[in-house]
C-alpha cells in the first residue's frame, strides 16, 4: 500500500521510468546515484514498484524503529549496523550465494552529503558474489528514474570506476552541488 502512494507522488510530480534490469539478470547490485536527498528514497521505491522489481536495499538500523519499521520491512529494507565493522561485504556475498534472485540497492556514496570518494563495499560485494552492477539513477533534471548500464566488473578498479563515472556524468541529483563526479573512485 505504501508503495502505491509513492507511485502516486512519483506520477503527480511528473516523473517517468527509464530502462529496467534485463530479464536474463537474476542477481545484481544496483547502485543508487546521485544520492543527494531524502526524496531519492521515495522516487526510487516508486520506480521499482512501477517496474515490478523486488529490490532489497540497505539502510542504517536506526531507521528500523516504530513507527517506520513496518515501512522499511515491507519495502525491502535490510538494517545495517554502521557504527562498527560487521563484515558487511561477506554478509552480502553470503546473501547472494543463498538465493536464486536478488536485486540489492546500495548507495555507493554512503550518505546524502558531498563525498570525496565512494564507499567500496558495493564493488567488493559484487566481485565476491560474481554478480554485475546495474547503474541505477534518479535524474532530477529530466525527472527520469531507471537502471542504465550493466557493468561486469573486471577487477581493475580504475577502469571499472571510469566507466561508472562516464555513465553518471549527465545525471543530476536533487541537490546537484552535493554530487561530486570526481568522487566516483576507489582507493
Amino acid at each position: 500500500m505504501i508503495t502505491s502512494f509513492l507511485v502516486w507522488i512519483f506520477k503527480v510530480n511528473g516523473w517517468r521510468v527509464g530502462e529496467t534490469i534485463p530479464p536474463d539478470i537474476k542477481k545484481c547490485i544496483v547502485i543508487a546515484a546521485p544520492h543527494t536527498s531524502n526524496w531519492d528514497f521515495v522516487y526510487a521505491l516508486a520506480a521499482f514498484k512501477i517496474l515490478g522489481l523486488p529490490v532489497k536495499y540497505l539502510a542504517k538500523k536506526e531507521l528500523f524503529k516504530f513507527p517506520f519499521r513496518a515501512i522499511f520491512d515491507s519495502t525491502g529494507g535490510i538494517p545495517v549496523e554502521r557504527s562498527k565493522s560487521q563484515n558487511l561485504v561477506e554478509s552480502i556475498v553470503s546473501r547472494f550465494n543463498s538465493t536464486d534472485r536478488l536485486y540489492l540497492l546500495m548507495a555507493a556514496e554512503g550518505t546524502r552529503k558531498r563525498v570525496n570518494k565512494w564507499k567500496s563495499g558495493f564493488y567488493y560485494a559484487a566481485l565476491g558474489a560474481g554478480v554485475p552492477i546495474m547503474l541505477g539513477y534518479l535524474d532530477y533534471k529530466n525527472k527520469v528514474a531507471g537502471l542504465g548500464e550493466v557493468v561486469y566488473l573486471t577487477g581493475n578498479k580504475e577502469k571499472d570506476m571510469e566507466r561508472i563515472r562516464r555513465f553518471y556524468a549527465d545525471k543530476t541529483g536533487k541537490n546537484p552541488e552535493l554530487f561530486n563526479l570526481e568522487s566516483i573512485r576507489l582507493d
